[in-house]
């Protein structure tokens, strides 16, 4: 089996070297490890260092996006016939010593990608604030998506070669919900095991705040629940726009029936608004349930032509 670990960098002379000293040499079960690092339109000498320890270097010319230098690794790595692909920040965040346990349950073939649970909530460098926000974040996208994994967000992750043939990156920001939306829709066994996290080095540079963290995370779910679950979206929106128009226009009855209607003529008018808006909600679930049945279409004829263009390639 051949791993392949990618670490998507930018800007990372100071961190990386610390993080490529630590990842295992030798793993049983697995015949060769390749370090790759993309680096995102690097200025300083993230790139240099890399090749210095014997790494592969994808490069992109400037600045693309978290999302875009995944994209790029997985691409890299499957076109040298990667077996196991590994995602890892070159902040030192996620301690390396977890990989062997990390892609245990992918080469035992009982798990399709393996995330490495931080248990954010209770990591002691997060402040209250951002536990708690981490906290419900986490059951938020849980509950929409349905899956029992409960770090959602974490970008430390093991994939099989067959889950990487099958997912598409969508998003330039983050690969994570995208990833983790497109496994439990295609049916992808996920799974996740307890790790700690080593002292943050530097600040995010994926988002100013958390809760400019929480905006882009939020806007990247809704896109993707829209994709994906366009029934439970617009079925959601299509409820909250009808329960009202229910209550409203009841209440007009009952006025009406008191004598009393000729006054609340305008709460019955809003009440049609909101009828209409809601079958304007469930019309466009039902055209995006079609546009996603053609893209399954899509995905699999994709998914084929991957699969025949990297056996090619690693034959």
């Amino acid at each position: 089996m051949k791993l392949v670990i990618n670490i998507p960098c930018y800007n990372e002379e100071k961190t990386l070297p610390l993080v490529l000293s630590e990842i295992p040499k030798k793993i049983p079960g697995i015949k060769s490890i390749e370090v790759q690092i993309v680096d995102d339109g690097s200025s300083d000498r993230t790139s240099e260092i890399a090749l210095e320890y014997g790494c592969k270097v994808i490069t992109h010319k400037r600045n693309l996006g978290l999302g875009r230098a995944f994209k790029s690794g997985v691409e890299a790595a499957l076109s040298r016939g990667a077996d196991i692909f590994v995602n890892t920040d070159a902040d030192n965040q996620y301690p390396s010593s977890y990989i062997p346990e990390l892609i245990r349950e992918v080469m035992e073939g009982k798990s399709d990608i393996v995330i490495g649970n931080r248990v954010p909530w209770k990591v002691e460098y997060f402040s209250p604030l951002k536990k708690v926000l981490q906290w419900f974040g986490n059951f938020v996208v849980r509950n929409l998506i349905g899956t029992d994994v409960p770090d959602t967000v974490s970008g430390f992750r093991a994939y099989s070669k067959e889950s990487l043939l099958r997912l598409n990156i969508t998003t330039k920001f983050s690969y994570v919900l995208d990833t983790i939306v497109q496994a439990v829709k295609m049916d992808l066994a996920v799974s996740s095991i307890p790790i700690h996290t080593n002292p943050p080095t530097r600040k995010s540079r994926l988002f100013k705040n958390i809760f400019q963290h929480m905006w882009k995370s939020g806007t990247s779910l809704i896109r993707l629940l829209i994709i994906h679950r366009p029934f439970h979206f617009f079925g959601l929106l299509a409820t909250l726009s009808f329960l009202p128009a229910f209550a409203i226009a009841a209440r007009f009855l009952f006025f009406y029936y008191m004598g009393e209607g000729q006054g609340h003529v305008q709460s019955l008018l809003f009440a049609v608004v909101l009828v209409i808006l809601s079958g304007l909600f469930i019309i466009s679930g039902i055209l995006a349930f079609l546009t996603g049945m053609n893209r399954k279409f899509l995905e699999e004829t994709l998914y084929l032509q991957r699969k025949r263009e990297y056996l090619k390639k690693s034959n």
